[in-house]
């Protein structure tokens, strides 16, 4: 179809308000009707009839007659603007804000105290060290046991052993790293310790820039794609003296785990493949190639690669990590996050990087304040009910979950989510995506992506043209219902964290348009091997209770210390 048809943005000016407002939705639908063999044929009053069909609108002749003159120029500025140059990185006007009328920001000063690692020895067997969190590993280098350089040397390594089996790394940043390890060594022997992040390796998704390096974004028209800057997060993480091993694989433009170089494997079932769309973020850390690695997520891309993979995933709150020199997808909704080992090790990542940049202007300027809790008595936990009731595959795996609560003395409180089908406005998704790639969709370059199916990202870009401007308004009307429902249910149940299947009772797309923060962690594994998870999910801009919470789960059960056998 689309290489019959003109697609078209409502994009009006000022002096057209008004009639926008009484035919907005079908200024939208109308362009499309128009051929490419003549661009300039007047829109008519038939395709406007058509059209609106499209939106379940009735107009009468006269009605339909009387748009024609906007109609037209719309069309026009439509043109117009195509001729302006629109990177990536460029957000609309518009920016969202997840948090409720009459919500107190957090005020206070940052804390983060971590548990004492205790004694960490070096093993006889080096390939143990695959597998240790990134405190032990930390501590390790601390007390220079071990140097940063042989401990890059030794995940470089595993990442040159395994990637051809994985197919999770895009590009090996291996000069930049032993660039970085040497230093890490050299300032500790000055006696500059930067602290729990120094000298440790790391992975980031390839949606992140790396100034002198690829960034694909996962995707063929991109894969020669060189960016000068580099992304906030990676930054921060050199800061604190982390070490950049490896871009990771990414499902093309953020959609799966399928990227211009193949599948994504999980080390638990390479026939399988990692989820997405942080797919080698999560197969990386899960097969101890890295001690972790840098997510991002829009709709589940760190929660289900945490979850395929057996990890353990941090998605913070909406605007809590600058999304500077990161892939657009979705601007009221994209995520960054830490894919680790352990609840804490995700914590020690989150404390360096989160934060306002000066650059992303949705960054929200709030205190982060973390320390393990001695013990869960007292503590109220929500449960959403209906979902835990419900028969689903990993309902025994999550009532396990719940009674390890109970026995550690947390008081659970029954919930229910808001009763608006948050699944019936994930069309805000497509219109925003295919808005950040809409050069790429008039062009035809979106033919060479890999996934050509009606479930995947050409198609739905295209796809979301069609929905009207007036709608995708209403749908946001209606997302400020949902976060103002959410902060009421939370007050009234009076907890601040609450547990949900990760993916029954549709608590992911929910809170993923609402920008509440979660942690995904593992809880056990299904008949056929491969590893469950549960989401603990939080309070606004309080990750570090909800980590608190999380890790006194963790704790208490060993499914993070198992590993795949590649």
């Amino acid at each position: 179809m689309r290489n019959n048809l003109i697609f078209i943005i409502l994009i009006p000016n000022m002096k057209k308000l008004l009639p926008l407002a009484l035919v907005g939705s079908l200024s939208f639908m109308a362009g499309a009707f128009i051929t490419r063999d003549d661009p300039k044929k007047p829109i008519t009053a038939d395709m406007a009839d058509v059209a609106s069909r499209l939106f379940g609108i009735e107009f009468s002749p006269a009605e339909r007659d009387s748009m024609l003159t906007n109609l037209n120029e719309f069309r026009d500025d439509y043109e117009a603007l195509r001729k302006i140059d629109l990177p990536n990185d460029m957000a609309p006007a518009l920016q969202f804000n997840p948090l409720p009328a009459g919500f107190r920001m957090p005020t206070g000063i940052n804390s983060f105290k971590a548990s004492p690692v205790g004694k960490v020895s070096l093993p006889a067997n080096r390939d143990e060290l695959a597998f240790y969190s990134v405190g032990q590993l930390g501590e390790l280098i601390r007390s220079r046991q071990i140097s940063s350089e042989e401990l890059t040397r030794f995940f470089l390594n595993r990442l040159k052993t395994y990637n051809p089996k994985l197919l999770c790394v895009i590009t090996l940043t291996e000069e930049l790293a032993l660039q970085q390890a040497r230093r890490a060594d050299a300032e500790l022997k000055s006696g500059n310790y930067r602290g729990p992040l120094h000298g440790i390796p790391y992975g980031a998704k390839d949606l992140l820039a790396k100034r002198g390096y690829k960034t694909t974004w996962g995707s063929v028209p991109y894969k020669n794609q060189t960016l000068d800057l580099d992304a906030t997060v990676i930054q921060r993480l050199e800061k604190a003296g982390a070490v950049l091993c490896a871009k990771m694989s990414v499902g093309e433009l953020a959609w799966g785990d399928v990227w211009f170089g193949g599948m994504t494997r999980n080390p638990w079932n390479p026939e399988t493949g990692s989820s997405g769309s942080s797919a080698g973020s999560g197969s990386a850390v899960a097969a101890g190639l890295l001690p972790f690695a840098i997510g991002t997520e829009t709709l589940g891309s760190i929660v289900s690669p945490s979850t395929v993979n057996g990890v353990t995933g941090l998605r913070p709150t909406f605007g809590r990590v600058s999304r500077h020199g990161a892939m657009a997808l979705v601007w009221s909704m994209d995520k960054i996050g830490p894919m680790a080992r352990t609840v804490e090790d995700c914590a020690l990542v989150f404390n360096a990087i989160y934060g306002p940049d000066g650059h992303d202007a949705t960054v929200l300027n709030a205190p982060f304040r973390y320390a393990p809790l001695p013990s869960l008595k007292g503590v109220r936990i929500g449960y959403i009910k209906k979902a835990f009731d419900s028969e689903y595959p990993n309902k025994a795996l999550d009532a396990a979950t719940l009674d390890v609560l109970r026995k550690q003395g947390a008081e659970l409180v029954p919930m229910a989510l808001p009763d608006i089908p948050a699944g019936r406005i994930g069309f805000i998704l497509g219109v925003e995506a295919a808005a950040a790639f809409d050069e790429l969709t008039r062009s035809g370059r979106d033919d060479q992506m890999v996934r050509q199916i009606k479930n995947a990202w050409p198609n739905e870009f295209r796809s979301a043209r069609f929905v009207p401007a007036v709608e995708y308004v209403q749908a946001n009307r209606i997302r400020t219902k949902l976060i103002d429902d959410m902060e009421r249910i939370l007050n009234e149940a009076k907890v601040d964290v609450y547990v949900s299947p990760t993916y029954a009772g549709g608590n992911l797309t929910l809170t993923n348009l609402t920008g509440h923060p979660c942690v995904v962690l593992p809880n056990g594994f299904t008949a056929k091997g491969l590893p469950t998870s549960i989401t603990f999910m939080g309070r606004l801009l309080e990750e570090g209770k909800t980590l608190a919470v999380a890790k006194a789960y963790q704790d208490a059960t060993a499914w993070h210390r198992k590993h795949p056998a590649l």
